[in-house]
């Protein structure tokens, strides 16, 4: 297939975009090139601002795709600006499980329906990133109701490429001896890898998945967990007081977890969440 890809040139864009070159599909990323990228001449190239409509227009006026990836798009006018110029037989949405307002256990798709949301014309600072994702999606649906797509709703993202820093905060603070402020222990959270997202985004574009779509590890890990497990690799113990900084992790419900069964349906098999936490931590511990 001929594929557009919108962003994809660091963390798990890095892996999707090998898949899809593995995988045989002639693929072209777009980004504003200001990140090098390792693919040689596996991959053509176009260079746009996403936020420069008129860039776009020049770019990819008359250009036609089996599928758009787009890794990028923070609102609803992102999804505006590039649906409005480029022609494809299947948008892939990177979305995120932030759309949901009341996440719990097992939260399922249905939790969250762009075609009943309030649509709002907006840009990434016009609110918070829950609320202008949820926009992008509902442009994208009440705007090009004839657009086959899937949206890919994401928890937390980790991996030895993650440049947020939020699981490593949690090695950082033990290895230092620093105390942190986590304000739930037994809250039970989904996360996937970065390796594991980057192909279930690949395999979205190349297989019949329609609609909104969770991807996460199997199974769940508490914050509890998280930290003990770095205490037993480290042989250090955790610093805990309201006084210490805040954990990147505070302010989950008791339950922040994704139902995948529409993506373990169409055949994905998601690899086991605390296997891939724990690996990561190894990953951030090898450093040391």
């Amino acid at each position: 297939m001929n594929i557009l890809v919108a962003g994809g040139t660091r963390f798990f864009g890095i892996p999707m975009i090998g898949r899809l070159i593995a995988d045989g599909h002639e693929v072209t990323v777009a980004t504003r090139g200001r990140t090098p990228d390792d693919f040689g001449s596996k991959v053509k190239r176009l260079i746009f601002d996403r936020l420069d409509e008129a860039g776009i227009a020049a770019t990819l006026d008359g250009r036609s795709y089996d599928v758009v990836i787009d890794k990028i798009a923070y609102s609803s006018n992102d999804v505006k600006r590039l649906l409005d110029h480029v022609e494809c037989r299947k948008y892939v949405l990177m979305s995120t499980s932030s759309v949901y307002e009341n996440i719990g256990r097992d939260t399922p798709e249905s939790a969250f329906a762009p075609g009943k949301y309030p649509l709002r014309w907006c840009e990434r600072a016009d609110s918070d990133y829950s609320e202008v994702k949820r926009q992008a999606e509902c442009a994208l649906v009440q705007s090009y109701p004839q657009q086959k797509y899937t949206a890919v709703r994401y928890p937390v993202v980790i991996g030895r490429n993650d440049y947020t820093g939020r699981l490593r905060f949690y090695v950082e603070r033990i290895l230092a001896g620093e105390p942190m402020y986590i304000d739930d222990m037994d809250s039970r959270i989904s996360f996937i890898h970065e390796t594991e997202a980057g192909e279930f985004l690949a395999y979205a574009a190349e297989n019949d998945i329609s609609g909104p779509v969770n991807g996460c590890g199997s199974g769940d890990i508490s914050i509890a967990e998280i930290t003990g497990y770095i205490e037993r690799k480290t042989g250090r113990k955790a610093l805990l007081s309201e006084k210490g900084a805040a954990a990147p992790y505070n302010g989950y419900p008791p339950f922040a977890t994704l139902d995948t069964s529409k993506a373990e349906a169409s055949g994905f098999v998601f690899g086991d969440v605390k296997k891939s936490v724990f690996n990561t931590i190894d990953a951030y511990l090898s450093g040391h």
